[in-house]
Formats: structure tokens, C-alpha cells, sequence
């Protein structure tokens, strides 16, 4: 098999000739810009670039080397944009790292040490703060109630960090030949690749509230004022709708997967009852994923954080067809559980290795049992990709990761 027929074996439920592996092909299945600077000294490499593509998380690029060397077989379509040099400015990260961020990104330090970010018009989108790795955000355009109507929606939530530095493709969506690129370079990039190809959609319903109204509010709202939530969430579907078929026309014949993204979870279970789920979200997520199914080939990922097992079978039946980064370190996520109960209808992207204990803190030899355990407990007859328990942070151990993809490589 090749990359993509490797992917779209495990999906179909079918074991694929060995574990298919991600790395980087989503801003939640990557590698900080520490981590990966760190590990290419291991490795003893000295050319290329670390290129901060996620300018909110710090998370690299990763180069054709190093997704050869780990045997990755996805990428993100966001990659076939921004791929000559003038497109990336040299930056200091405050640890002392060298780096490359988009050269639209320019943060500016401050006499405390934070580095703040602004938009066009010197609005500030988000700071962070001395020593940190990770912009917070610092705008949420209806912290102070929801407004009469929705008709600047758009120019709202563009103030918010995660849409106002946005990753790439999406940091050219401005631009009037925007859609024409996206399609001609998502095909030159399958063209040269054998990989699977992933389109980031986003499509978040409950972080956009979040996003907008903050998190405490929002949830208050979820339990004291559902008519507004109701409201805003239409509003919200509407937009992503539009971006969906956009997205299906351009690439729905050229990609294979198409991201979403909620993290509906907690550490302890879902932020909301199944029941307040299936009346505000899962309707408006299951008109979205029918709308991908119905005008592409692409097959629905949703990335949610957290313990989500209580909301599984919605999310099934809303249509996604896999999930991650699958955080077993979580109540009720025991990965024996999960395959158990939902393998036949799910695919598990992640789960792979514990990034909070393992990966961060253990032994090469931990890391190892660790990978070893988790692939034989998910992989047989397919539905498992295998990835870290979301990103590989800055204080995991270059030796750490090496280990990681030696324990993948066994079952290759």
C-alpha cells in the first residue's frame, strides 16, 4: 500500500500492510516549534527550517525529512501555500530558538516580557506572556450579552486569535483568487504525494461560543439562556455552510479527509449533558457532516479534547467517522473501552502515546511500552492512525520522540 491507501484502509475498517501514522497533518496532531528544533539537533540535522505555521500553539512545519525519516502518511493541505522563502521572516523565540514565522506575523514585545499580536487595524488579538509557549486570547466580542442580529458576525469573529492569525490556507482566504489557489495547489500537492490530504475546516460550534462570549458565560448560557445559544449557533452554521460548499467544490474530488473541531470535553467528561448536546449541537454538527457527505468524498474528523465517551454514540450518528486526538489519559477513555464499544464505527486518530506522563516525563523504554500497548489494543482490524495524544510539547525529550516512532516502526 502506499500512504493514502494506507489511510483510507484504516478508515474503512480494514487493516491496513502496517500502522499508518500522522504527524503534523493537523494543529492538533503536531509538534511544538521547541520540540522540533530540539530534535533535529538530535538527529544531527543542520539545513532547513523550523517554520511556525500555527502562530497561536507554536507548532512546526514538519519538513520533508523528517515526515520520510517517520514514514508519515498524511499532510495538510495548508502546506501548498507559503512555500517560498519571502513568505517567512527569521524570529527569536524567547527560549533562545531560531525560527520562521509567516512573514504576515509580526508580535511585538513588551516591557514585561509578553509578546503581543495585532491586527491591521492595531487591535490587540493576543498575548503571550514572558516564558510562555502560547497566545491567549484576548478579545471575546459578546462577553457583555448577545447582540440583536448577526450581520457583522463575520468582522467579529475575525477579532477573535484564532480566526485573526489563522494557519494556513486560511491566512489567505482574503485574497480574490483565494479559492482558484486553493484548488490548484491542493491538487499539485496530491500530484507530488502519495500521502492522504487533510482539509481543516474548523466548523466549531460550541468554541465559537466560547470564542465569543468566553467560556464561563457560555456555559451558563448552555443551562440559563438556550434561545440566544440557539440563535448564535444558527448564525454560525449558516457561515460554516457557505464554507462548505466552497471547500466541497474546490476539493471535495481532491481531498480525503475534512477536519472539525469542538473540544466538548473536559477531564472528567463532557462540558454538557448528552441531552443539552443532542438538543443545541448535534442537529446543526449532523446538517453540516450530510452536507460534506452529500457533495465530496472526503470523510468527517472531528478534533475534541477531553472525555467525550458519554457523547460517542451522537457523535456517530451525526455522522463523523473519526475522532481525536482520542485523550485516553481521561475519565471513561480507557482505550480497551473505546475500541471495544465504538471500533466499528469509529476510526482513532491519536491515542497513541500519553503526551501529559509518558512521552513528557518517561524513560525512551516507557515511551515504547507505552506506543506498544496502545497500537495492539487499537489497531486490529483497522480504525486507528496513529498520533500523540495531541501535540508533542516543548519539554518532551528529543530521545523521546526517536523512541516513539521506533516502538510505530515495529508494526510497519
Amino acid at each position: 500500500m502506499n500512504s493514502r491507501e494506507r489511510v483510507l484502509a484504516a478508515i474503512r475498517h480494514q487493516e491496513p500492510d502496517g500502522i499508518p501514522v500522522d504527524l503534523g497533518a493537523t494543529p492538533s496532531s503536531g509538534i511544538s516549534a521547541i520540540a522540533y528544533t530540539n530534535l533535529k539537533r538530535h538527529l544531527g540535522i543542520q539545513t532547513g527550517h523550523t517554520r511556525v505555521y500555527d502562530v497561536i500553539q507554536q507548532l512546526a512545519q514538519p519538513e520533508e525529512d523528517i515526515l520520510d525519516r517517520y514514514h508519515v502518511d498524511v499532510l495538510d493541505n495548508g502546506r501548498a501555500f507559503n512555500v517560498r522563502d519571502e513568505d517567512w521572516a527569521d524570529f527569536n523565540l524567547p527560549q533562545g530558538i531560531s525560527v520562521q514565522f509567516p512573514a504576515w506575523f509580526k508580535p511585538k514585545l513588551q516591557p514585561n516580557g509578553a509578546w503581543d499580536a495585532f491586527d491591521a487595524q492595531g487591535l490587540r488579538l493576543a498575548t503571550m506572556p514572558q516564558d510562555a509557549t502560547f497566545f491567549d486570547q484576548t478579545i471575546f466580542p459578546y462577553v457583555d450579552g448577545y447582540p440583536e442580529n448577526y450581520a457583522d458576525l463575520g468582522h467579529r469573529m475575525s477579532k477573535v486569535h484564532w480566526s485573526g492569525l489563522a494557519i494556513s490556507p486560511w491566512d489567505h482566504a482574503s485574497e480574490p483568487d483565494f479559492w482558484q489557489q486553493f484548488r490548484q495547489r491542493t491538487i499539485a500537492l496530491r500530484q507530488s504525494s502519495d500521502r492522504a490530504l487533510m482539509v481543516g475546516a474548523g466548523c466549531n460550534l460550541f468554541e465559537w461560543g466560547t470564542f465569543l462570549r468566553r467560556m464561563d458565560n457560555f456555559l451558563m448560557d448552555l443551562a440559563s439562556d438556550q434561545v440566544n445559544v440557539e440563535r448564535l449557533l444558527d448564525a454560525l452554521v449558516e457561515r460554516h455552510l457557505q464554507t462548505l460548499e466552497k471547500i466541497c467544490q474546490s476539493v471535495g474530488d481532491v481531498v480525503d479527509l475534512i477536519r472539525f473541531g469542538d473540544d466538548l470535553g473536559t477531564n472528567q467528561g463532557p462540558f454538557m449533558s448528552p441531552a443539552t448536546y443532542r438538543k443545541l449541537f448535534k442537529p446543526r454538527h449532523k446538517l453540516m457532516v450530510d452536507y460534506v457527505k452529500t457533495h465530496s468524498q472526503m470523510h468527517p474528523f472531528l478534533h475534541s479534547c477531553g472525555s467525550i465517551y458519554r457523547l460517542l454514540p451522537d457523535l456517530i450518528e451525526a455522522g463523523f467517522e473519526v475522532i481525536n486526538p482520542v485523550q485516553t489519559n481521561t475519565s471513561d477513555m480507557q482505550p480497551e473501552r473505546l475500541k471495544r464499544e465504538f471500533g466499528q464505527s469509529l476510526t482513532f486518530w491519536g491515542g497513541g502515546c500519553d503526551t501529559r506522563h509518558i512521552l513528557n516525563r518517561g524513560t525512551p523504554e516507557q515511551v515504547k511500552d507505552d506506543v506498544r500497548r496502545n497500537i495492539e489494543i487499537l489497531s486490529p482490524g483497522g480504525g486507528f492512525v496513529f498520533n500523540t495524544i495531541h501535540n508533542i510539547m516543548p519539554d518532551v525529550p528529543p530521545e523521546n520522540v526517536v523512541a516513539m516512532f521506533e516502538a510505530v516502526d515495529e508494526y510497519r
